[in-house]
């Protein structure tokens, strides 16, 4: 165990990759390894919006950046998953070639298999593991379902929303699922046409969410062309600052616990096993669901 806790901590790539295998897959003491890492205090930036809103795009852009400056970072992309086995259906590591072979970076796909908040169910530890690793920066791109994705607000220190100009009036049905949760505007495509009366929309949100020690910056960028990254990434900083302080940090902490305890308590079940339960109950004419689920109460 010793030689695969310092290959964690040393960021070995191999290492991680295996690991992180064990952590998704269930294998059996991988629980074990989690409770003797050091965790660093290493920023988590998720990125989150509609799809087609550029949100690869922007990552490959932002990565390059930062790895110009002679930084680690790690991507975590999670990806819609086929509803029958589970998989990644896109792999972004595709969308990413450009700097796929760069010794700083390290890039992981994750399938969401089903969970409805734009995360994967295992990405609370796989982030952890990447913590001990020591990178730089964690990144964390979301599956891009809209109104579902608010769990990257218990994951993420800072959460980048991306939106495009195309989006107009849909800001007013937006707002109302993850524009509460967002730390920082991106408006991405800003060279497009409406970009300017778009832009003055966010600000005026901004500014209707704004609490006394942030207010949301609208950061206006054209990630083909590398524009606007380098203010993203000085307004990603600044929010880090405040990210690691005060209630905020108590509270993340707080739904991260919350969500790994429930994760514990229904270990032991599998969907496989609810099919072939259900299967052989759900024809009887005197079927009940909140019946058939009593047996999983937790007393």
């Amino acid at each position: 165990m010793q030689s695969l806790i310092t290959g964690i901590q040393a960021g070995h790539t191999r290492t991680l990759a295996r690991f992180i295998s064990w952590v998704e897959n269930d294998v059996p003491g991988y629980e074990e390894v989690l409770t003797q890492l050091k965790f660093h205090p290493t920023p988590i930036v998720g990125i989150t919006g509609p799809p087609g809103a550029g949100k690869s795009t922007l990552i490959n852009a932002l990565v390059g950046f930062l790895l110009n400056q002679n930084l680690r970072v790690a991507i975590v992309a999670v990806d819609p998953s086929s509803p029958f086995n589970k998989g990644s259906l896109m792999g972004d590591r595709l969308r990413m070639s450009e700097h796929y072979l760069h010794p700083n970076l390290f890039i992981r796909s994750m399938a969401s298999r089903g969970s409805l908040g734009g995360l994967a169910p295992k990405i609370f530890e796989v982030c952890d593991v990447l913590r001990a690793a020591n990178f730089d920066y964690i990144i964390i791109e979301t599956v891009g379902v809209g109104q579902s994705e608010v769990e990257i607000a218990a994951l993420a220190d800072t959460t980048v929303l991306v939106l495009v100009p195309e989006a107009g009036d849909d800001i007013q049905t937006i707002k109302s699922g993850v524009m509460e949760i967002a730390d920082i505007f991106v408006l991405n495509k800003s060279d497009r046409d409406g970009a300017a009366i778009f832009e003055k929309n966010l600000n005026a949100l901004a500014h209707q969410y704004a609490s006394e020690a942030w207010e949301n910056p609208v950061i206006k960028t054209v990630a083909s062309q590398n524009i606007g990254l380098s203010l993203l990434i000085e307004q990603i900083q600044l929010h880090q600052n405040l990210a690691h302080k005060g209630d905020k940090k108590l509270l993340l902490l707080s739904q991260k616990a919350m969500m790994l305890i429930k994760a514990l308590r229904t270990k032991d079940i599998s969907l496989p096993h609810l099919v072939s339960e259900l299967g052989e109950e759900a024809n009887n004419s005197d079927f009940n669901l909140y019946r058939f689920i009593e047996k999983y109460r937790i007393d």
